[in-house]
């Protein structure tokens, strides 16, 4: 039982709602973070159901992660040639 006390110490806990659902998020980010994330998400999945308004939840939170993912990783790319470009002008 001390154990997991101890695991709880710096992690916030944090009530939000996404897409009507409501979630506790646990993090030891401070919770406007938290928040912030969830507020994305929700963003992304009411987008998409605007688009799509005869998908069901579960699709909605498929297509929001792929389009998540899809940003991410376009800007991995971004963060990747910069750091070459960085690189480059280094050795210039």
């Amino acid at each position: 039982m001390a154990e997991a006390k101890a695991k709880e110490e710096g992690v916030n806990r944090i009530p939000v709602t996404i897409f009507d659902q409501e979630y506790i998020l646990k993090g030891a980010e401070p919770p406007e973070y938290l928040q912030a994330l969830a507020a994305y998400v929700d963003r992304k999945m009411r987008q998409i159901s605007e688009r799509c308004p005869h998908y069901p939840p579960v699709k909605v939170a498929v297509l929001a992660a792929l389009n998540i993912a899809d940003e991410l990783n376009k800007i991995q790319q971004d963060y990747e040639t910069l750091i070459k470009l960085i690189q480059e002008e280094r050795k210039a």
